[in-house]
């Protein structure tokens, strides 16, 4: 079921038990040690699994119109939505998880979250005049003939990237995606449904501000972090906001979604698993991060941006073969770039 409402007494059962999962912090060596490594446990889990798990998220266009050729914005911004995520919803209760390492099936929602960042640092931002003449540098750069620009972040297998390709024909479209792990970028490329007039796939380290985008400031319509930011270590989101938004054109828009605070997979979890207030380690060395809508909006707004959605998603998940409930939380939003002032 959709959009369900939990009790005082189900809250409290929830916060208890990440009380009692995060009493018990991974001491810092071994914290710095899935840091420096996370882009290793990312390539392995591509090497091992390629695209098997690859599933086309129609759903976007229902929850995001501003892919879809038509693109309208405005449908159904804030009210309930009755759309159910049929990738989620089918596959989230299918498998097992033990110790926050859950299968294949289990992860259906983790597919893309794949900017992981291993750099220990991120860089002070680039000065606006110093930003101007890296601008000025770019000249005929991929996509650079396109009147609208879409990047997704982490695109893994590709699993945002080829339903838009596939259906948004606007000849004036382009794609760009880029993802840490340099064997999901690979997948993406050899994928037959690769076009490289239309699309452009490339490995980036978002924590690293010296790593350059292919195209310029304000140049991008639309960014698409999927289940992404939440795998970056939470000191590190802010400065990376603040980079996409710089990407963004007046008028440009981000969309998330990620997992929400006291979402089943983050009550999965057992002692000696916790990085740090609501951040994990699984099983396979990837990293999570469980939000609240607060948190997202003062990241956003914090970046420039201006508050078109921001809402949470529960939903009841029946798992009928092993006779189990399970509550999955999500949040969406949109966060736009304020237009130009008018001359």
């Amino acid at each position: 079921r959709d959009n369900v409402e939990w009790s005082e007494e189900q809250e409290a059962s929830a916060k208890s038990k990440v009380q009692e999962n995060s009493s018990q912090l991974l001491p810092p060596d071994k914290q710095e040690e899935y840091e420096v490594n996370a882009k290793r446990y990312w390539d392995d889990f591509y090497k091992i699994h390629e695209n098997g798990f690859f599933k086309d998220r129609h759903w976007l266009f229902t929850e995001f119109p501003e892919l879809a050729p038509n693109r309208n914005p405005s449908q159904n911004e804030d009210s309930v939505r009755e759309h159910s995520y049929k990738e989620e919803s089918n596959n989230a209760g299918l498998g097992s998880c033990e110790n926050g390492h859950c299968s294949l099936e289990t992860r259906a929602e983790n597919q893309l979250n794949l900017i992981k960042s291993t750099p220990t640092f991120c860089t002070e931002e680039l000065a606006p005049q110093k930003r101007s003449e890296v601008n000025q540098s770019y000249g005929d750069y991929p996509g650079s003939s396109a009147s609208y620009r879409i990047l997704e972040v982490g695109c893994g297998a590709g699993n945002t990237v080829f339903p838009i390709l596939q259906t948004n024909n606007d000849p004036g479209l382009f794609v760009y995606c880029c993802d840490f792990s340099t064997t999901a970028v690979d997948l993406v490329q050899n994928n037959a449904e690769y076009d490289s007039s239309r699309c452009f796939a490339f490995v980036h380290d978002l924590c690293n501000d010296q790593s350059p985008f292919p195209m310029p400031d304000e140049s991008l319509d639309v960014v698409i972090l999927i289940f992404v930011l939440s795998a970056i270590l939470p000191e590190k989101m802010q400065c990376i906001v603040n980079r996409l938004s710089r990407l963004l054109k007046p008028g440009g828009m981000i969309l998330l979604r990620d997992y929400g605070r006291y979402d089943l997979a983050q009550l999965r979890f057992k002692k000696g698993q916790c990085l740090s207030d609501n951040f994990y380690v699984r099983g396979d060395g990837t990293r999570v991060y469980f939000f609240t809508q607060d948190e997202l909006d003062d990241l956003f707004t914090r970046a420039g941006l201006e508050k078109i959605q921001n809402l949470v998603d529960r939903r009841l998940q029946v798992n009928r073969g092993k006779q189990m409930t399970m509550y999955r939380v999500w949040i969406q939003c949109k966060y736009q770039k304020p237009a130009a002032p008018q001359p």
